[in-house]
């Protein structure tokens, strides 16, 4: 049986050497960073939402995580990644309270299409909508609670103040008439789906 392996061209080692070196410095580097996110008190990344829970919030919290919720979502860091509204930070931003405690006792008929685990059958979340109402309404509750700050990425609402990007893209792209019409939304303040217009 004959060796057919070739050594390797000098050009060759030099290529699989850098290679090297970059991953042991990522494999370093990476292990710094841990260390550094381990032992540091400030957070990494800007905290953009909150939660100020009331008594009936803070029940709907328990809930939340006890029936079952964070098997498909995720909220104060807790449950997971999964699915398409997964991540429930700053939902109270975006959806009323009653909003989201119709949602919770008829998912699809407030929803207003079908939904993949909240129908009615044998699906991971069928079973909420025939949890006890009280219940329901608890974690409704605690949902309208969990708050994004203007501009987060879970805000329904950009920034306030100037954005040199936004700016510039309005200055180039809006004409003149639509900026007598219209207002710039980021002086508005957000409205939750549900919520009544003024």
């Amino acid at each position: 049986m004959s060796n057919n392996s070739q050594p390797l061209k000098p050009g060759e080692k030099i290529l699989f050497t850098v290679a090297g070196v970059f991953v042991v410095f990522a494999v370093i580097a990476f292990i710094i960073m841990q260390f550094v996110i381990a032992k540091s008190d400030k957070p990494i990344f800007e905290q953009k939402t909150h939660a100020n829970f009331s008594d009936e919030g803070q029940r709907g919290s328990a809930l939340f995580r006890v029936t079952g919720c964070t098997t498909c979502h995720r909220a104060l860091r807790n449950g997971t990644n999964m699915g398409q509204t997964a991540d429930l930070d700053g939902i109270g931003s975006r959806r009323t309270m009653a909003w989201m405690y119709a949602f919770l006792q008829e998912p699809e008929k407030n929803y207003g299409a079908e939904t993949i685990d909240h129908r009615a059958g044998e699906r991971a979340a069928a079973h909420v909508a025939l949890m006890p109402k009280e219940d329901l309404h608890a974690i409704a509750v605690f949902l309208s609670e969990l708050i994004s700050d203007q501009g987060s990425s879970s805000a329904p609402m950009p920034p306030k103040g100037e954005s040199p990007f936004i700016d510039s893209m309005v200055k180039t792209w809006a004409p003149q008439s639509w900026k007598d019409k219209y207002p710039d939304i980021r002086d508005k303040k957000p409205q939750a789906v549900g919520e009544q217009k003024p």
